[in-house]
């Protein structure tokens, strides 16, 4: 691996393939009380579904040749092999953006949007819209593996960001994620705000109380009503938080069922499906495309990523001074150099009650369909939204 990037593509053996489904159909299912619903984890029937089409009726090859239709490459970066999607644009004044993922997530997050972006032109949009896009594999996810060191965190892999778009030629670009990939868009633009022209991140409907644990204080003077709401946020968010608790803790006890169980590593994945994407999914896929959820799973599957990603998560906690940004919408005091903006998808006025009761940032949007996944879940407002926000800032 060298600093020059070379172009990648995604080539999985077959004999992986073959893996796959094997074990898939020796998997040792546990039992299961009758009635518990999704209230203690994924379903067993569910869970059986999903194994079975995965392993019997997904097409990975169909999804590769999607991955590989577009500009792959690889790079090394301070020891650390990065992955990445650059997608210039036919435009040629296009705006450069980088868009970071997030957990459980891969770059399979952004394929919807990644066509409008680069090119509004060929799907309905205004050509003065464009972005060359840089869309990477955070480091210990998907094909940026192995970790070969530790101390890769949100800060480590910023710095990292920062030199791929200055390797790639970009001076002035913008920056967006959501989740982790919010995180480390907010401390690009603290960090280098010559560069970046603009961040913007999204957030969902559990935002305020898990901001709360990563830093931002419920202001005293909210009404009663908003309490209220405030304390649902937080029983929902302790019912939801015990991936996080563990990958935060002991992220090599639960490296090796991710690695020897692919049921496992389904499940692990499904369950953040399900409760993060819009609360009015029944399942998982009410909300994502199903082939879409297992081509980012068969991802974290065929790199062994679901560990290096759990270390990640590791790292960052302990890291204390970055991890208020990895996980609680990205949030960084807006300054006036770098101008920031916030979608919030399946949310209500709360969360700017809480995070921006001054209207500081330079643009906020709230929309009540989508949830954790919006590029995912309601593309076409996601794509929108970055229009808008780039649009004064180019």
């Amino acid at each position: 691996m060298t600093a020059e990037p070379r172009p990648f593509r995604v080539e999985i053996p077959d004999s992986d393939l073959d893996d796959l489904r094997d074990r898939l159909a020796r998997t040792r299912w546990p039992d299961e009380p009758p009635g518990d619903g999704w209230g203690a984890g994924v379903p067993l029937g569910y869970l059986r579904q999903l194994a079975d089409y995965w392993g019997t009726g997904f097409d990975w090859r169909a999804q590769e040749a999607r991955l590989n239709a577009l500009p792959q490459f690889t790079t090394e970066i301070d020891g650390q092999a990065i992955h990445f999607l650059h997608v210039r644009s036919p435009e040629p004044d296009a705006l450069p953006l980088l868009i970071s993922h997030g957990y459980p997530s891969s770059v399979v997050e952004f394929l919807e949007v990644i066509g409008p972006l680069s090119d509004p032109r060929a799907h309905g949009g205004d050509p003065a819209d464009a972005f060359h896009l840089v869309v990477p594999s955070l480091p210990g996810f998907g094909f940026s593996t192995p970790v070969r060191e530790p101390g890769w965190d949100l800060a480590r892999t910023t710095a990292a960001f920062a030199e791929l778009m200055g390797r790639l030629g970009y001076d002035r670009y913008g920056a967006h994620g959501g989740d982790i990939g919010a995180g480390v868009s907010g401390a690009l633009g603290a960090a280098h705000p010559a560069h970046v022209t603009g961040v913007h991140t999204t957030s969902d409907a559990n935002g305020v109380a898990v901001g709360e644990m990563f830093g931002f204080p419920i202001p005293d003077d909210l009404s009663q009503a908003d309490l209220a709401r405030v304390e649902e946020q937080r029983q929902r968010w302790a019912d939801m938080k015990a991936y996080l608790d563990l990958q935060s803790t002991r992220p090599q006890t639960l490296a090796y069922s991710l690695t020897d169980s692919p049921a496992g590593q389904l499940a692990w994945i499904a369950q953040s499906f399900k409760e993060w994407t819009a609360a009015s999914a029944e399942l998982p896929e009410d909300a994502v495309d199903r082939d879409q959820l297992l081509a980012n799973v068969s991802i974290y599957w065929f790199t062994r990523s679901g560990a290096s990603a759990a270390r990640f998560i590791y790292e960052t906690a302990h890291a204390a001074a970055d991890w208020g940004a990895a996980d609680d919408g990205g949030w960084e005091e807006p300054t006036a150099s770098v101008p920031m903006g916030l979608a919030l998808f399946g949310g209500d006025d709360l969360l700017r009650k809480v995070m921006d009761p001054d209207h500081k940032l330079a643009h906020w949007t709230e929309y009540d369909r989508g949830g954790h996944f919006a590029a995912m879940e309601v593309p076409d407002l996601l794509v929108g939204d970055l229009r808008t926000f780039f649009r004064e800032l180019r």
